[in-house]
């Protein structure tokens, strides 16, 4: 039995730019292929509607045209949010955040090695000290990335006095980029905040934070949101890392999760391998979303 080809918008686009002229088709189908996208209903229907005021406006019957124009509305929406990763301080003190099986360990470790390719210095505090394999697993991928590890020096230990203990480390050391992990899940949600703002405030008597990321999976949609409004509400999140990203297939979380959350993507993890992970260009994404 032949392999079926995995759906994505930009073959789901394709075919209907392919028509000859703008008809009632082309319409139905630019509502559908968004929504499969994961764009969501609210988002996906503001698009229909400006596509259709641009045509009405513009007067053109060309696919071709329609295709453009969907690239800049798309490109104008994305834009609105600044992407730029704020990491000027030294050391620069990063929080990763959010709830168990995202992929946050294998995502510091290849933001580590996305941060050594531009030739910084990083070291890795393992301070999810609540789950000893999750403290194996970071140290595993940091020493891939060229990272150094700071891990707990006992079990149990608490997870701000391993943060703290990180950033000690880089300032004595003068090591650029310090990457926290921290717990995803602790018995209450209450707990896990106040465990989180205790990691801040220990972290904050030696250095400022220059980002909060929170980690999420792209293939869990509005649900991952949902789960993670918590680490939003309450951990001074100032940036979205999106993982398990593979194709277009779910290209539109990417804007549906901008648009509600009112924090910007800051990098996207497209594969499993350690490179897999880079820093979000608007115009570029857009490009291999519509192809």
């Amino acid at each position: 039995m032949a392999e079926r080809t995995p759906w994505s918008l930009s073959g789901a686009l394709r075919g209907m730019f392919s028509r000859r002229t703008i008809d009632e088709g082309t319409w139905q189908d630019l509502e559908d292929a968004p929504l499969g996208a994961d764009f969501g209903p609210d988002i996906t229907e503001a698009i229909v509607e400006e596509l259709n005021a641009k045509v009405d406006r513009y007067h053109t019957t060309d696919p071709a045209d329609l295709r453009r124009m969907l690239r800049e509305t798309l490109e104008e929406r994305f834009t609105r949010f600044d992407t730029t990763l704020t990491l000027t301080e030294r050391p620069a003190v990063v929080l990763v955040v959010g709830v168990n099986g995202v992929g946050k360990t294998t995502t510091i470790g290849k933001f580590a090695r996305f941060l050594r390719t531009f030739g910084r210095s990083v070291v890795v505090g393992a301070a999810d000290t609540f789950r000893a394999a999750a403290v194996e697993q970071l140290a595993t991928w940091a020493e891939r990335a060229g990272a150094q590890v700071v891990r707990p020096q006992h079990e149990g230990q608490d997870p701000a006095s391993v943060a703290y203990q990180t950033v000690e480390k880089a300032q004595r050391e003068g090591i650029e980029i310090v990457l926290i992990d921290t717990a995803g899940r602790l018995q209450t949600k209450a707990g896990l905040m106040d465990e989180l703002a205790k990691v801040r405030r220990v972290v904050e008597k030696l250095a400022p934070v220059s980002e909060v990321l929170l980690v999420l999976d792209a293939t869990t949609g509005q649900n991952g949101v949902a789960q993670a409004e918590a680490f939003i509400e309450h951990a001074g999140v100032t940036g979205l890392v999106i993982t398990k990203l593979d194709g277009s297939a779910k290209g539109g979380f990417v804007l549906a999760v901008q648009e509600r959350t009112g924090i910007p993507i800051k990098l996207i993890g497209q594969g499993e391998r350690i490179g897999d992970l880079t820093g979000f260009t608007p115009h570029v994404f857009v490009q291999n979303l519509i192809g």
